[in-house]
């Protein structure tokens, strides 16, 4: 008790004239005392940096980024950063700084089998993903070495490690987890357009199959079984020519979703008479002649006209 008592008199006793600064404080170097309880830089008297003119700051920043460049980390960063600046952000790049690139990597001893149509192979892969995935450029640079990489992997004695260190020298952030990574994106990509791809051949599949069907089934309806509503044969015939291109015309506007799921035989029965009751006489293609030659019910006609008359509307309001 009486050392504390001993203590808090020589601190009052203390006149605090030896004081320097310690780590962002004011201590008092006779007795310890700190005395302002915050940084010293915050009581320090501002700087004038920003009150020279115009002129004389920009020289100043000048000299401060001269002087930067000097040292040889800086410097390396400061030429990493111009070189990903010319890196490509959209799918109408000239692609040079790519090929640049290639043609680096093959200096190093590594893509060396890259030859003309890899090349093209690999241009094409990585237009592709950056017109459906726009990013910023340093991640379009590891996905175009992923890229590289995925072509020239199987074909190579080069180490993934040892892609990457030269990659690396080349002035590109990337290691083994970003590679994998870039490379799992790409592939995911290519997956969906193959879907994509697979589902319009699909579309077009199904549609021709139909345009045949149709114009099978409309054949099958003989001139005999409507001659009451022609002169003669060949303006019977030049009315089936037009329903197969008014057929046509229709399929065009029907997207893969309205028919993948509906039995398209079917659907064609329902075509006919669809396209039958758009023509200015009406009583030509009834529902017993279609269901004839098509061998459908006259319901399940009835239910594929119906399908069509949600999708296109009131045949007789059809506008092709």
């Amino acid at each position: 008790m009486s050392d504390k008592k001993k203590n808090g008199k020589a601190l009052t006793a203390c006149s605090h004239k030896n004081v320097k600064q310690e780590r962002g404080y004011f201590v008092c170097q006779e007795c310890g005392l700190i005395s302002e309880d915050y940084v010293a830089f915050e009581t320090s008297s501002p700087s004038n940096y920003f009150s020279d003119s115009r002129l004389e700051y920009e020289r100043k920043i000048r000299t401060s980024n001269s002087k930067a460049i000097q040292d040889p980390k800086t410097k390396k960063r400061y030429n990493q950063i111009n070189t990903l600046n010319k890196w490509f952000r959209d799918y109408q790049s000239s692609f040079s700084e790519q090929k640049k690139t290639i043609e680096l990597l093959k200096g190093y001893g590594i893509g060396l089998n890259i030859d003309s149509v890899k090349y093209r192979k690999i241009k094409a892969k990585y237009l592709q993903y950056n017109k459906h995935h726009r990013q910023t450029y340093e991640n379009m640079v590891i996905i175009f070495l992923a890229i590289i990489w995925m072509e020239i992997k199987e074909t190579t004695n080069v180490r993934i490690e040892e892609f990457i260190k030269k990659t690396r020298e080349l002035g590109h952030k990337i290691n083994k987890k970003m590679l994998n990574n870039a490379m799992q994106k790409v592939k995911r990509t290519e997956r969906r357009l193959m879907i994509a791809e697979s589902a319009s051949n699909l579309e077009e599949q199904i549609k021709n199959k139909i345009k045949i069907l149709f114009q099978k089934d409309l054949n099958n309806i003989l001139f005999k079984d409507v001659k009451q509503h022609f002169s003669n044969k060949i303006e019977y015939n030049k009315l089936k020519l037009d329903m197969q291109l008014k057929a046509n015309k229709i399929l065009d506007k029907i997207t893969y979703e309205q028919i993948q799921s509906l039995n398209y035989k079917a659907f064609t029965a329902g075509l006919i008479y669809y396209i039958g009751q758009s023509l200015e006489n009406r009583k030509i293609f009834t529902q017993s002649i279609v269901e004839r030659t098509s061998r459908f019910s006259s319901t399940t006609i009835r239910k594929r006209y119906n399908v069509l008359k949600d999708i296109l509307g009131d045949p007789q309001e059809l506008d092709l």
